[in-house]
């Protein structure tokens, strides 16, 4: 069911999505954003006023962060020791991260064109803890389509 067109909707839950497969426990996203280059256009006008245009530009690559919570999945670790012995033919993706509504219907996809991992990170192991275990990967990007 789509949202009425002035409701908004909360991130209830959020999925990566690579090679047809979707991770759906991933607890947070950072860093998506879409962003170009700004060219300023300087030059006089007909009647002789100096005025400053700007233009986009070329788009850039972006980063984004995913955290989960620590599981027996090897997925990411496999990514990244992939990405690490220079095989980036198998390495490269395409995908996209999923937004989910509360009764788990897909309401957003951002895609990601040309995505690798450039870095994993475990969450602190203290002794006698009891917060969850997170690893957080940074996935790089050479575009991004929103849908």
């Amino acid at each position: 069911m789509a949202l009425p067109d002035l409701d908004t909707s909360v991130g209830h839950s959020f999925g990566l999505e690579f090679d047809g497969v979707v991770i759906k426990q991933i607890t947070e996203v950072t860093g998506l954003k879409m962003e170009q280059d700004v060219i300023e256009l300087k030059q006089n006008t007909n009647d002789g006023k100096y005025v400053i245009k700007k233009l986009p530009g070329r788009p850039k690559a972006g980063e984004v962060t995913l955290t989960r919570g620590l599981t027996a999945d090897q997925s990411f670790e496999k990514w990244i020791k992939d990405s690490r012995f220079g095989k980036m033919s198998a390495v490269r993706k395409g995908g996209a991260i999923i937004v989910f509504d509360y009764e788990g219907n897909p309401i957003k996809r951002y895609t990601l064109v040309n995505a690798w991992p450039k870095s994993l990170e475990i969450g602190s192991l203290k002794a006698g803890d009891t917060s969850v275990l997170t690893e957080k990967v940074v996935i790089t990007y050479e575009s991004m389509d929103v849908a």
